[in-house]
């Protein structure tokens, strides 16, 4: 871990995309328009595989990053990831990290709890050996990597390992694993920063002139980023989403639907990407709240804020595009962060 950064310049400007069928061509547009990286969501339950995804683009792009936003431990084997990682790595060489967390939405999507992080320290720890060479105890019985010259490249494979450091518990586990870049969901506040490379996830839109939160553009670009927080007081609360505008109502409609043991298989749907009919009506019921988290705002906000993210530490800014029109939400946030 590094000492705290004193930003001369404001943070880079990456994006995250969900792994669909048109994910080539969106990181192509994000490389013309000067995105650092393209980090690609871990949740198949919701979007296509994230390692056939960067494979893609790393075969047809040239310069852009590529990133696990965020690789989850429970759903592969170490020596799996490993492998993965040696695939993409051949094909881009030097531009790849893997960030890996515990899995919040991925694993709940699942039915199951997110990965404990003492499991999720380990898991990083196996594949930061197996990428280096060396052999591991995995369930028991040694691994190493023992492909042949041609079959993967040679160890050791120096691709970072980034950690999903959000909450107090994560930021413990960054620092025990000497992480050398962490990705987060907020700014950092004092005391939760210090690492060379620090990344933050940004959901929102830039508004256009004349547009507020009654734009039915805006609904359909910021309303998922304000969705998934009612996601997530569902998941872990359940009722507490009554008190959220909408909420109840919300919550009423996903229990008719499903069996209480089958909502997790409904209540994600969309998740950070489009907007369901049932969250819709809360985004609506919501009004002016869906600009409040997140990044919503003109241009000029947008700018403001990557100052006052790079002097807390951040340098890198990970935005979140959704709605129908990606392309038009990234080519508008890239203007505002180049401004």
């Amino acid at each position: 871990m590094g000492s705290p950064r004193l930003m001369t310049a404001p943070p880079h400007y990456s994006c995250a995309l969900a792994p669909t069928a048109d994910v080539v061509d969106t990181a192509k547009l994000a490389e013309q328009l000067g995105y650092r990286r393209a980090w690609l969501f871990d949740s198949p339950a919701l979007h296509g595989d994230l390692w056939v995804a960067l494979a893609r683009i790393a075969s047809e792009t040239e310069r852009i990053g590529l990133a696990t936003g965020v690789a989850v431990p429970g759903l592969r084997h170490p020596m799996v990831t490993t492998s993965a990682i040696g695939s993409v790595h051949e094909l881009a060489p030097g531009r790849l990290i893997v960030a890996i967390g515990t899995g919040y939405t991925a694993r709940h999507a699942l039915g199951h709890q997110p990965v404990p992080w003492a499991d999720t320290v380990r898991y990083v720890r196996q594949v930061r050996a197996l990428l280096d060479g060396e052999i591991v105890e995995i369930d028991g019985r040694p691994c190493q990597m023992m492909h042949l010259p041609g079959f993967a490249p040679p160890r050791p494979i120096d691709v970072p390992l980034w950690v999903a450091a959000s909450g107090p518990k994560g930021i413990a586990a960054a620092r025990e694993l000497d992480a050398p870049g962490v990705v987060m969901t907020s700014v950092p506040v004092d005391g939760d920063h210090g690492w060379a490379q620090c990344a933050v996830l940004r959901f929102g839109t830039v508004l256009r002139p004349g547009e507020d939160h009654t734009s039915p553009r805006v609904i359909e670009a910021a309303g998922p980023g304000y969705a998934s927080i009612l996601h997530a007081v569902w998941q872990k609360a359940g009722t507490a989403v009554d008190t959220m505008p909408g909420g109840m109502a919300w919550r009423t409609t996903l229990e008719a639907e499903r069996p209480e043991r089958e909502r997790h298989l409904v209540a994600h749907q969309g998740h950070l990407s489009r907007l369901t009919e049932r969250d819709r009506r809360v985004v609506t019921a919501a009004g002016p709240a869906i600009l409040k988290p997140g990044w919503s705002g003109d241009a000029s906000s947008i700018a403001a804020r990557f100052d006052e993210a790079g002097a807390a530490g951040v340098t890198e800014v990970v935005y979140v595009p959704a709605g129908p029109d990606i392309r038009g939400e990234l080519r508008a946030f890239a203007q505002a962060a180049r401004s």
